[in-house]
């Protein structure tokens, strides 16, 4: 079968000659308030823990819940524009914590602090950036609609947009699906409260050995968040990520430590103290943390180089719709009309335009060039990507170290370096990441609608709708969070910071490249440790985001993807499905809940000094309400969530499966 007749034979659940209500104030204002709320949630998950969680799906079912609670009449396609609008605030959320705070990374360094960098990224400034980066990923996926969606359809799997559809349509049935978001949102939350709040038991326990295996440490954050994300990326992917967090703190560690006992005082760069002297901490500070780096780099360059022949067909295709002939609005059916080609090119050139006339972000013509080749070119990549195997495995960490590694060489070239060169590399990979974060989005979105029977011209308009409140509200969170937790350990300082992984690295390589300081020997090595995981025939950007994350991280994810995979293999085929989606709805639920809750107590400490006085005094493992019993009380009550997890997945609210 071609594709064409592929693409003829398929018939959306809402017809092309049917007329239903889409776009309405409902769906637009509850989108808004979905996206600017995972937008958030996401933001502070994915600084605290390096990852995000899809949000199409828990819009898509908060949207059948609401919308039916609060009106009788409620259409498939409004749901969709609901999903459509609220995804956007997760995808936005995702390209801002990936690249925003190593300008305030950057802001806590003394030694740049000495050599006269003073540059911070203001809250408005963050906002355009979020509207430039987003408006440009959204309008060069447009182009593409036809031929990655409807002609490709039956070979594009667009895994979450499928599932979307699929979720919306089944929403006719009842409400179970919601019950299980909103129950893992408010046992979520409650948690949340009780443990960081109240400091009612420990988040984190934690156990240095000191002398077996001397510099290294287990231990487990015992957060809903890690167990929600857990499961919903399954078995395989948290075993590579704990691998490789048991190769850097329980293997590498321990090395190090041994070869600082066996050479008293012994001082290697990039560590200032003797080695003998660092606890486990320290070694990752000075030695694990580099590793981390280089296989980041590494596991993201050839998750590009999987893709290339996806990237040649992707730009091919795409010079074909930007120079081929558009249909007519008028000729063509509702379900098969863009947005005017030519209101795309004059707002494309609008944005180009804009971003050159930014002030505050070091963008001079070839600054602008840069972003908006390198914009293209990786939209291009991440919407055929999104496509094959889904958002959540999208590299968009190596292409935006991509971005960056090559911006930095060409500015070196020109004579742009420093603390100037750093401003304007960082403002362009913050500029094709976001773009990269929400041409995936619109990818999915535009792919649920296509299976439903909407129309493109409106998910594509209310995409800007799902863009500008959360990147309106993405300031603000960026702010407090930073004031409240910062994403660098301050010297002298007790309290735990937002850990930034992906914003970490990419500070440092810029820095590096700048300043020519980079450690690179360790950073070699972590790549190598790195190729050497792929030559075993295993992706290794999991592992390698595990190798850079602390221990404690990579356990109580872990405990997550073991419930799925009893699940799995516990369920006859006929089951599963249902079971897992039950684990997924509630698992979403889970994240939503901690992450809103941790974002709120970020707000009352950076607002609050009451608060923060009794955070600072309840601050540590054992400085609890329940003292020496709260590390034994936090894993209780985590192993009795994960119990609860494992419970509603396998029952659900509803029948038996």
């Amino acid at each position: 079968m071609s594709q064409n007749e592929n693409n003829q034979q398929y018939q959306p659940f809402i017809g092309p000659n049917q007329s239903v209500a889409e776009v309405t104030w409902k769906a637009i204002i509850l989108g808004a308030i979905i996206s600017v709320v995972f937008g958030v949630a996401n933001a502070y998950l994915g600084l605290k823990f390096g990852m995000t969680v899809s949000a199409s799906i828990p819009a898509a079912v908060i949207s059948m819940a609401v919308l039916r609670l609060l009106f009788r009449k409620v259409t498939v396609l409004e749901n969709n524009i609901v999903q459509t609008v609220g995804s956007a605030g997760e995808s936005l959320a995702a390209g801002i914590i990936f690249t925003i705070p190593a300008f305030f990374i950057w802001s806590a360094d003394q030694t740049l602090a000495a050599a006269g960098y003073l540059h911070e990224v203001s809250k408005t400034q963050i906002f355009w950036l979020s509207m430039l980066g987003g408006g440009l990923g959204i309008l060069l996926m447009i182009p593409l609609r036809k031929y990655l969606v409807e002609r490709e359809h039956g070979r594009l799997a667009f895994p979450e947009g499928t599932a979307c559809a699929e979720i919306i349509v089944a929403g006719d049935e009842g409400g179970g699906k919601a019950k299980l978001v909103f129950t893992g949102i408010g046992l979520g939350a409650l948690y949340k409260i009780l443990m960081n709040m109240l400091k009612t038991w420990s988040e984190s326990v934690n156990y240095d050995f000191q002398r077996f295996l001397k510099g290294g440490t287990v231990g487990v954050d015992a957060t809903p968040a890690l167990l929600g994300v857990g499961y919903i990326i399954g078995p395989r992917i948290s075993a590579l990520m704990l691998s490789g967090a048991v190769l850097g703190y329980l293997g590498v560690g321990p090395l190090i430590a041994f070869i600082g006992d066996q050479i008293p005082g012994v001082i290697i760069s990039p560590g200032t103290i003797p080695i003998s002297e660092m606890d486990s901490g320290a070694l990752r500070n000075f030695y694990i943390k580099y590793l981390g780096v280089g296989a980041v780099a590494v596991g993201g360059f050839v998750s590009l180089i999987k893709s290339f022949p996806v990237i040649v067909s992707s730009f091919s295709k795409g010079f074909g719709q930007l120079l081929g002939r558009s249909v007519s609005t008028e000729a063509a059916p509702r379900t098969d009309r863009d947005l005017p080609m030519k209101w795309v090119l004059l707002a494309v050139l609008g944005i180009i335009v804009a971003i050159w006339l930014l002030p505050g972000t070091e963008l001079r013509f070839l600054g602008v060039v840069i972003a908006v080749l390198f914009g293209f070119f990786f939209v291009v990549v991440a919407a055929r990507i999104v496509g094959i195997v889904g958002s959540s495995s999208s590299p968009v960490s190596g292409m935006t170290i991509a971005t960056l590694l090559v911006t930095c060489l060409i500015l070196v070239y020109f004579g742009v370096s420093g603390i100037k060169g750093m401003v304007t590399a960082m403002s362009v990979g913050t500029i094709v990441c976001i773009a990269v974060c929400m041409s995936g989005d619109i990818a999915q979105d535009l792919k649920t609608g296509f299976l439903l029977g909407a129309t493109p011209w409106k998910q594509q308009l209310t995409e800007f709708i799902g863009l500008v409140f959360p990147a309106v509200a993405m300031g603000f969170t960026i702010y407090f969070l930073n004031e409240a937790f910062g994403f660098v350990q301050i010297e002298g300082s007790s309290r735990a910071p937002l850990l930034a992984p992906q914003a970490n690295v990419m500070a440092t390589v810029v820095q590096g490249v700048m300043n020519s300081n980079l450690p690179w020997l360790p950073i070699i090595v972590g790549g190598m440790i790195a190729l050497a995981v792929e030559l075993l025939g295993v992706s290794s950007l999991p592992f390698a985001i595990g190798l850079y994350l602390p221990l404690s991280l990579s356990t109580p994810i872990m405990t997550g993807g073991l419930i799925a995979l009893l699940i799995k293999k516990w369920s006859n085929s006929g089951a599963y499905k249902k079971r897992n989606e039950n684990g997924v709805l509630f698992a979403s639920g889970l994240v939503a809940g901690d992450a809103l809750i941790g974002v709120v107590v970020a707000f009352m400490i950076g607002s609050w000094g009451v608060y923060e006085r009794f955070y600072d005094s309840h601050d540590g493992m054992m400085a609890t309400l329940t003292g020496s019993f709260g590390p034994w009380l936090s894993l209780i009550c985590f192993f009795g969530l994960a119990a609860v997890l494992g419970h509603l997945a396998w029952r659900g609210f509803g029948k038996k499966p």
